[in-house]
């Protein structure tokens, strides 16, 4: 008997006893499987291994259906690339090119995935925004020392440097790294702002309209004055369109205005004029109306004191000479109660000898002082004389 497999044979050959093998099956009695086969997992039947010819190392697989695959190839029958690797072709998988930042790219076009080390691009060669790629090549991509507040934030290194600079500065921001500020701006509390001069500076003049650290400007113009250029130099004023600053002029007050005044025993008016005088008076106009000797020195130094300043004069003189004056009542009301007391306090004198007691007053303002209430007693009596008697039952004194 030939007792060949049900499964892998087609039939036996009489005269030699061999057994006629199906595809994928071998052995005399063709219950093996063939190369390129393995058995079915829990069955007797042999499948196909299926290895792809261009990523396996041979068309044998184990008895799992696993192909034996070449570097850079992965999968049951290796027909994909493995990771770090893409474009399966004929001979193999080619390596990513992801310049050491990524490990994995797509399997088609080879495109890196997760760049890491602040890079990006197709093979992870460029630094993201905001990172400039140091001249070092351990260091990588390093950040820029850019605000974004101050410029782009981007940066590069020119060839033949070795330090950044920010590819653009912001308005009011200059410098390498746009941590300046420009003309015609000043650092307030670290960011730029532009100087507040009411256009009365000339930059071309003045490289820096204002001071960086303060923002005051410099150099006004058009007799301006002021931490912003926004007074009138001493000698103008604004005109009436409140644009520029202009001379003051010599101008009158309103014109002059009649009071009538009467007396108290007679109906007859008497009417004169006044010149009203406005604070906005200047020099000038004071010596419009008050003439002055060009002679007098005293008299021309009167005449360059303003208006404002003569009236505060003025007011400093009236103060002190009240004071003085409030000084000068009180020093006088504190002697005369000084003196009142002085006068009207009395003086006591008593005189003890032996058995006389004498009692006797001074008084500058009453000279006749009543003194009989002064020792009350039973036996008290006042002499003619003045003098003041002492009675008791065993002695009798005179006061």
């Amino acid at each position: 008997l030939c007792n060949c497999s049900s499964v892998g044979s087609a039939g036996c050959d009489r005269t030699t006893g061999q057994c006629l093998c199906l595809a994928g099956y071998t052995g005399p009695r063709c219950h093996s499987c063939a190369r390129g086969f393995f058995p079915e997992q829990g069955g007797q039947q042999c499948q196909p291994c299926s290895c792809s010819p261009a990523g396996a190392t041979s068309d044998q697989c184990d008895h799992s259906g696993k192909c034996q695959c070449k570097v850079g190839v992965t999968d049951l029958k290796c027909d994909r690339c493995s990771e770090g690797y893409y474009r399966f072709n004929e001979s193999s998988c080619e390596p990513c090119q992801c310049n050491n930042h990524s490990q994995t790219c797509d399997g088609s076009t080879g495109t890196c995935l997760d760049c890491q080390e602040n890079t990006e691009g197709k093979h992870c060669e460029l630094c993201k925004q905001g990172f400039y790629l140091s001249t070092h090549p351990a260091h990588g991509c390093q950040h820029c020392p850019c605000s974004i507040v101050a410029s782009t934030g981007t940066c590069h290194i020119q060839p033949g440097e070795s330090v950044p600079r920010c590819d653009k500065c912001r308005a009011g921001y200059t410098g390498l790294n746009c941590n300046q500020c420009d003309k015609g701006y000043y650092n307030s509390d670290s960011i730029c702002v532009r100087c507040k001069c009411n256009g009365n500076v000339d930059p071309a003049l003045s490289p820096s309209v204002c001071r960086p650290d303060s923002g005051e400007c410099i150099g006004c113009l058009y007799h301006t004055t002021g931490f912003h250029c926004e007074l009138c130099q001493e000698g103008y004023t604004r005109d009436p369109e409140g644009t520029n600053c202009t001379r003051k002029e010599a101008t009158l007050g309103p014109e002059p205005t009649e009071f009538t005044t009467s007396a108290p025993n007679t109906t007859k008016a008497t009417s004169f004029s006044t010149a009203v005088l406005n604070s906005t008076l200047s020099p000038t106009t004071l010596q419009t109306i008050f003439p002055i000797s060009s002679s007098d020195n005293s008299t021309s130094a009167f005449a360059d004191v303003s208006w404002t300043q003569f009236n505060i004069i003025i007011l400093t003189v009236i103060i002190i000479v009240v004071v003085l004056l409030m000084g000068f009542v009180g020093a006088v009301y504190m002697y005369r109660e000084y003196q009142n007391r002085k006068l009207n306090a009395p003086f006591w004198t008593i005189e003890l000898k032996e058995d006389n007691i004498s009692f006797s007053s001074y008084h500058d303002s009453i000279p006749n002082a009543d003194v009989s209430g002064l020792l009350e007693d039973d036996g008290n009596e006042v002499a003619p004389n003045g003098q003041l008697t002492l009675t008791t039952p065993m002695h009798n004194y005179k006061a």
